[in-house]
C-alpha cells in the first residue's frame, strides 16, 4: 500500500510538471507526460498514451468551455471536422494495439520533432528574428470556397487586440479534412492532443485567423480523445493508478502555467524547454531503436 501511495505522488507530481511546460509551450501535457512516464518511470507506453488520453478530456474541458463563451470556437467547423478527427482516433487506437511499442517510440518522436517547429517560430520572432510569414491574425476580403459558404463555415469573433469584430470565410474544406483525419489518427496511436496539427488545418489549409484556429482546436481535442479512450478501456490500457494522477496533475498543473504564462513565457525560457524538448525526442528515438548511449 505504501509502495502504490508513493507511486500515486510520484506521478502526480510529474503530471503537474508536465501540465505546467505543456501549457507555458501550448502544447499541452500530453506529449510532455508520456515521455515523462515511459522514459523515467518505465510506464509501458500504452499504459502512459491511455493516461494521457484520459488527461486530455479533463484538461480541455475547461478552457473548450471558455473560448466557446468567448464565441472564438467556431462550433460549426469544430462540429463537421471533428467526425474526421474521431474516425482517425479510433482508427489510432486500434493500431496501437497492433503496432510494436518501439514503432511508437519512433513515431512520437517524430511528431515531436514536428511539433518543435511552430515553437521555434515563436522563439524566433520573440527574438525580433524575421520571417516568411506563417499564418494569418485576419482572413478577411477573401471569399469562401463553395462548400464552406454551403456549409455555412464563416463567422465572427471581437479581437481585444484591435477592439474590434473579425470577420472571417473558409477555404480548401477537403484539404483541412484530411489533415484532420491524420490528427485524429496521430491522437488515438500516441495518445496526445495532436493540437498542432489541427491548428496547421485550421490555419494554413482552410485559413481560419490564428486565435479562432486556436480556441477551436482546443474545442475539438477532448472529443478527439474521448473517440479513442472508450478503446484504450477496453483492451485494459487504462491503469487506474497511473490515469488518476495524470489527469489530476496535468490538469493542476496547466492551470498553474496557464497563470505563469503571462510572467514567465520569454524567449529564454522557450528556448530552454525547446532544447529539453528535443533532447527527449533523441531519446524516444533511440528506445524506439534500442539504442543505448
Amino acid at each position: 500500500m505504501t509502495h502504490l501511495f508513493v507511486q500515486f505522488l510520484i506521478v502526480l507530481a510529474v503530471s503537474i510538471i508536465a501540465g505546467v511546460v505543456g501549457s507555458l509551450l501550448g502544447l499541452g501535457g500530453g506529449i510532455i507526460v508520456i515521455p515523462a512516464l515511459t522514459l523515467f518511470l518505465h510506464v509501458d507506453f500504452r499504459i502512459a498514451a491511455g493516461a494521457s488520453i484520459v488527461s486530455i478530456i479533463a484538461t480541455s474541458s475547461g478552457s473548450a468551455a471558455t473560448y466557446v463563451k468567448d464565441r472564438l470556437s467556431n462550433i460549426r467547423v469544430g462540429m463537421f471536422l471533428e467526425i474526421l478527427t474521431s474516425i482517425g482516433a479510433v482508427c489510432g487506437a486500434f493500431l496501437a494495439g497492433v503496432v510494436k511499442g518501439s514503432a511508437l517510440y519512433v513515431v512520437f518522436a517524430l511528431v515531436l520533432l514536428y511539433s518543435l517547429y511552430p515553437m521555434g517560430r515563436k522563439i524566433a520572432l520573440e527574438l525580433g528574428w524575421r520571417l516568411h510569414p506563417y499564418g494569418k491574425d485576419q482572413a478577411e476580403g477573401i471569399p469562401p470556397d463553395p462548400l464552406a459558404a454551403k456549409l455555412g463555415f464563416s463567422s465572427t469573433y471581437y479581437d481585444p487586440a484591435v477592439k474590434r469584430e473579425i470577420s472571417y470565410d473558409l477555404h480548401h474544406v477537403p484539404a483541412g479534412a484530411g489533415i484532420m483525419y491524420f490528427a485524429g489518427l496521430a491522437s488515438g496511436l500516441l495518445g496526445i492532443g495532436s493540437g498542432v496539427f489541427k491548428v496547421v488545418a485550421l490555419d494554413t489549409a482552410m485559413g481560419m485567423p490564428m486565435k479562432a484556429s486556436t480556441a477551436t482546436s482546443n474545442f475539438m481535442i477532448g472529443v478527439t480523445a474521448a473517440a479513442s479512450a472508450g478503446i484504450y478501456f477496453l483492451r485494459g490500457d487504462i491503469d487506474p493508478l497511473i490515469a488518476a494522477p495524470v489527469a489530476l496533475g496535468v490538469l493542476a498543473g496547466s492551470l498553474v502555467g496557464t497563470r505563469l504564462l503571462a510572467r514567465l513565457a520569454g524567449a529564454s525560457i522557450r528556448i530552454i524547454f525547446f532544447a529539453v524538448l528535443a533532447i527527449i525526442a533523441v531519446q524516444m528515438l533511440l528506445r524506439g531503436f534500442n539504442i543505448s548511449l
